[in-house]
């Protein structure tokens, strides 16, 4: 059972008082249902495929919809039928009610994590970016634990794993100056996307030699992977591309040849927007990688523009917390704690290995509770 069903973050019911599941808020059947209807249109237009991606998107969307308009449906009719029973129930009945009624309470955990994706972007791959902040060896060493966590995450999922560059630190073995990786798999950007922000490092460093305790730093950037279809306007003349050798892992064929991309974009923007990719031997294949980052950071400074502008319309003065410190990883303390959700884990190692599902829904629901509350102004 997920984070919610143990934390009680969401509303609970009782089946012997035969009353219904929770819904409003975070889990809005009724705009589910007008949605779909909204869809219903664009599903029976026979022209819909002559754009396969625009007809992929829209039955993506209506069959996540209708997952959820049915699965309610037949939750309610459970609940009903489990509340007659326990209404007629004889003692000896209980242990086999309890057992229906987890049961059911399963199934209302696994529809309630259903509402917690959203936006249009949560079944496509994530780019996430991985960046050491000041401190040398001792956020190199961190940002590279980092990457491993995410990795192995992936991997007890069975998301593929692309590293598009890394850098190493040669004071740190395992330890990285950059870092940048896309997952593919089920909702990878979905669930990822919680995840970004500053991440912080509490321990005692092996490589201080006299055991000192230090504290590290390393920020997470969690993109949706902008492919060519959706269109994102890139101007050539705006665009600049320098290759490189590797300097990366990938044999002798990779590190003798001017096979690394470096896409630097100048347009609209004060600051350079700089992508690399080292990933093969293929130049052509790293610059097409390193254009699809650009078109998902270009796709995110947008978004980002248009949250400030509903902040400033909505007249609230707080900071958008992009780029904040979300959680503590205190070592010699044997604790993990995500500041936005209060959840605490007193296993870092087993998180630090790829274990942050729990992590990953608190945050998926906190953040879909903060969405509904900058909705209502509550």
């Amino acid at each position: 059972m997920g984070y919610a069903a143990r934390r009680g973050g969401r509303t609970p019911w009782n089946a012997s008082t035969n009353d219904s599941p929770p819904s409003g808020g975070i889990f809005d059947l009724a705009g589910a249902k007008a949605r779909l209807q909204e869809l219903e249109p664009h599903l029976n237009d026979p022209t819909l495929w002559n754009d396969p991606q625009r007809a992929k998107t829209v039955t993506q969307e209506a069959t996540r919809l209708r997952k959820l308009v049915d699965g309610f449906a037949r939750l309610e009719d459970d609940v009903t039928g489990l509340g007659e029973l326990w209404e007629m129930a004889e003692e000896d009945d209980q242990a086999e009610l309890e057992a229906e009624q987890q049961r059911v309470e399963t199934h209302l955990d696994a529809l309630y994590r259903e509402t917690l994706f959203k936006g249009e972007h949560t079944d496509r791959p994530a780019i996430v970016t991985i960046k050491p902040g000041a401190g040398g060896t001792e956020s190199s060493d961190w940002a590279g634990m980092l990457l491993r966590m995410y990795q192995r995450f992936a991997e007890r999922h069975g998301f593929a794993v692309e590293l598009l560059d890394a850098v190493g630190n040669d004071a740190a073995p395992n330890g990285v100056d950059y870092a940048q990786l896309i997952v593919r798999g089920e909702r990878a950007f979905g669930l990822l996307q919680v995840e970004g922000g500053v991440h912080r490092l509490v321990r005692v460093s092996p490589f201080d030699a006299q055991n000192r305790r230090h504290t590290s730093f390393a920020s997470v950037e969690v993109l949706p992977e902008i492919d060519d279809s959706i269109e994102i306007a890139v101007d050539p003349k705006d665009v600049r591309v320098d290759v490189y050798r590797s300097s990366g892992p990938g044999g002798q064929s990779v590190n003798t040849t001017d096979s690394a991309v470096r896409v630097v974009y100048r347009a609209g923007t004060p600051d350079e927007i700089v992508v690399t990719c080292q990933d093969g031997k293929s130049q052509i294949k790293n610059r097409e990688k390193a254009m699809t980052v650009l078109r998902s950071r270009l796709w995110e400074r947008e978004e980002q523009r248009r949250r400030e502008e509903q902040l400033k319309a909505r007249g609230d003065q707080k900071a958008i917390e992009w780029g904040s410190q979300i959680r503590s990883y205190v070592l010699d303390k044997q604790y993990v704690k995500d500041h936005r959700t209060g959840a605490m884990r007193h296993d870092p190692g087993q998180v630090l290995d790829g274990d942050i599902e729990d992590l990953i829904w608190a945050g998926l629901e906190w953040r879909a509770s903060d969405a509904v509350t900058a909705e209502t102004g509550a």
